[in-house]
């Protein structure tokens, strides 16, 4: 694992904001009968407009700026032109930037239209056990005590599924570093949060069962039971003053409280 610098930690939130940031610009124009392809393109403008390229494009061998993933789809889903959006559909649109050596990472699911309550209540608790999964990032817990709080807020409490083979991830110099940050498991397990770890936690969480399979294109990643899928994502430090967010979704949910075709979802509880 790799800790990092407070200057360095400074350059991984510039990255993690202007994430957001994208994120919010992209929500401020979402409505059915727009395209991934649309919004990959003018996402891919607004980062290098901002002197950043786009963290994902090229990475893995990756074809675009955003991961676009529509209803059933978890992550990892491609924009096109032939990705319309429609009535009641949810986007979980994962973007990445790379500025100043190093990455900056975040997710948010926007609700398009009229979505229906059930769908919205699954986006609400996935959003909520991100927060309950960063009260846990505390010097000397360990992995497995965020991972655990995850898995039983949206599990037990809320009869959800967790996706397993999808997991956070350490973020710095390199996109995905050590530790992995699994949205399942056990208290006291995994390797001991340090001051200067930086990590990305992004539950992922489906209505149904767990079970999901990639699709031909060889990175949409969906539910077996074609049932929806909500992720969020925050990407923090680890501090000796407790989990410090890098990322900022208020942005994005200031931007799309100003458009009617966007449901934002809020959190009903706070940080302790």
């Amino acid at each position: 694992m790799i800790y990092k610098t407070a200057e360095e930690i400074e350059l991984i939130r510039e990255n993690c904001l202007l994430v957001c940031k994208t994120l919010a610009y992209v929500g401020s124009m979402l409505r059915p009968g727009m395209t991934g392809e649309e919004i990959d393109t003018k996402a891919e403008a607004f980062i290098r407009d901002h002197g950043a390229v786009p963290g994902f494009k090229g990475l893995y061998g990756c074809p675009s700026t955003l991961l676009v993933s529509r209803n059933e789809a978890v992550v990892h889903g491609l924009p096109s032109k032939d990705q319309v959006f429609q009535d009641g559909d949810i986007l979980s649109i994962d973007c990445g930037t790379y500025m100043n050596e190093f990455y900056g990472d975040a997710a948010y699911t926007f609700c398009v239209g009229e979505v229906d309550e059930e769908t919205l209540q699954l986006c609400r608790v996935t959003n909520e056990s991100l927060y309950i999964g960063i009260e846990n990032a505390l010097v000397g817990k360990r992995v497995g005590d965020i991972s655990h709080a995850i898995q039983h807020y949206t599990e037990k409490e809320h009869n959800y599924s967790v996706v397993r083979e999808l997991v956070g991830h350490g973020l710095g110099k390199s996109m995905h570093e050590a530790p992995d940050v699994p949205n399942y498991g056990r208290r006291g397990q995994g390797p001991v949060l340090k001051e200067g770890l930086v990590i990305a936690i992004e539950p992922m969480v489906n209505m149904g069962r767990k079970d999901v399979r990639t699709l031909h294109d060889e990175w949409t990643i969906v539910t077996k039971d074609k049932k929806p899928a909500a992720h969020y994502e925050h990407t923090i430090a680890v501090t000796k003053d407790g989990p410090d967010i890098l990322s900022n979704h208020e942005v994005i949910i200031e931007a799309i409280q100003k458009n009617p075709n966007v449901i934002p979802i809020v959190r009903e509880m706070s940080v302790s």
